[in-house]
């Protein structure tokens, strides 16, 4: 096989161990493969490198694969790495303990560059963001039911990343909900309704971290989403729960998982900035108060402009916890780095005149592993506060 493949050289001397290789860098083959195609790369000495995934149309040319040049990427070598990425989640991490909503495959982190699988129950919600995890979808789906015996598939691409990797993709149509159950809270996951895949696995420890603290507390629970934290701290013996979403459809997922878990959260539609404006004027105070607001930017020149937000919703956040309270604040904003998001904090704290005591930093759960060369793949920052006056 390796022998029938197209090949890609390389314009510059190249040794990294990051598994993308950008266009500039990349010299134009006379006949242009499809995107997606797996292509061996060489070197600008002639020397080969690897294989990977080759898209000219992409800003990333190059997504490699393997190193290993008696080791072919073809359908076995799918098989394997899925394989290999379900054995992590069951018998080192031992995920099956915990619930049934985990991630399956995390793209880099697993060897596979952009392909996302979650797993809801008997659900499996596929998200390609390559045009190669895209070529292989066949193979991979066979891959995924052997792990995963009678399981449904929900499969979709984002519009921006099928232009950006120009493959075109109708998502799965009409894929009826499924119920999980994570630290015995139960939560209904809808990909093919409001919410983009239908639960959001990678806030599983946070939400149990914090839900363990919030017996007898009032909690707010800041663009609420689904109502993961708040259902949460609601289970766990919250006094009062409020949830804030601008969004009505995600408000009523949030109701209804509520509802299976017979608690009853406050749930408002609302924008947090004026919201919590008035909560401050009329001197609403909570003990918990989670911000856990959707992805601010996927543009590097955004960025400066997305850590203003997250300090002006961070800054009214903080206006309305008591003294002595907590504050948990997320980012999943991928290029806003862990570094950025605490000064960003403590900046936030300063305006508001508050002084915090950081108790934990965390991110998502060990089921969304990262290589340490690609530390894109760390995109969730999850800091946990304690608001001391």
């Amino acid at each position: 096989m390796a022998d029938l493949l197209p090949q890609i050289h390389l314009k510059n001397a190249w040794n990294s161990t990051h598994p993308w290789i950008f266009q500039r860098l990349v010299e134009k083959p006379a006949q242009k493969p499809k995107p997606g195609s797996i292509v061996d790369v060489v070197g600008v000495d002639g020397v080969w490198i690897g294989r990977g995934f080759y898209n000219g149309h992409s800003r990333i040319a190059l997504r490699m694969l393997e190193k290993d040049p008696d080791v072919a990427v073809d359908a076995d070598w799918f098989v394997r790495k899925i394989g290999e990425a379900v054995r992590l989640r069951r018998e080192i991490l031992k995920l099956d303990e915990v619930g049934n909503a985990w991630r399956v495959v995390h793209s880099e982190g697993d060897g596979i560059s952009g392909l996302v699988v979650d797993r809801y129950d008997d659900l499996l919600v596929v998200e390609f963001f390559s045009a190669g995890a895209w070529r292989q979808r066949s193979i991979i789906f066979d891959a995924l039911r052997a792990h995963f015996p009678g399981c449904r598939f929900h499969s979709f691409a984002d519009e921006h990343v099928q232009k950006q990797e120009s493959f075109d993709y109708k998502d799965t149509q009409g894929t009826a909900p499924a119920v999980v159950t994570e630290y015995g809270v139960k939560f209904r996951a809808d990909p093919a309704g409001a919410h983009k895949t239908g639960f959001f696995a990678d806030q599983r420890e946070n939400r149990q971290w914090l839900s363990q603290r919030c017996a007898g507390l009032r909690v707010l629970d800041l663009c609420c989403n689904t109502g993961g934290f708040g259902v949460h701290a609601a289970v766990r013996g919250a006094a009062e729960v409020v949830g804030i979403d601008i969004d009505p459809a995600v408000l009523e997922i949030a109701k209804d998982n509520a509802r299976l878990n017979h608690v009853k959260p406050r749930f408002i539609q609302a924008d947090l900035f004026p919201w919590l404006r008035d909560a401050a004027i009329n001197g609403e105070q909570f003990d918990v108060v989670i911000l856990d607001p959707a992805k601010m930017t996927r543009d590097r020149d955004q960025v400066i402009t997305a850590l203003k937000k997250y300090l002006d919703m961070n800054k009214l956040a903080l206006g309305v916890v008591k003294p002595g309270g907590l504050l948990a604040t997320f980012s999943c904003t991928g290029l806003v780095s862990e570094e950025q998001f605490l000064d960003m904090l403590r900046r936030a704290a300063f305006y508001a005149g508050r002084t915090v005591q950081i108790l934990k930093v965390a991110g998502a759960g060990a089921d969304h592993p990262w290589l340490a060369q690609v530390p894109e793949s760390r995109y969730l920052k999850a800091v946990f506060c304690r608001v001391l006056d």
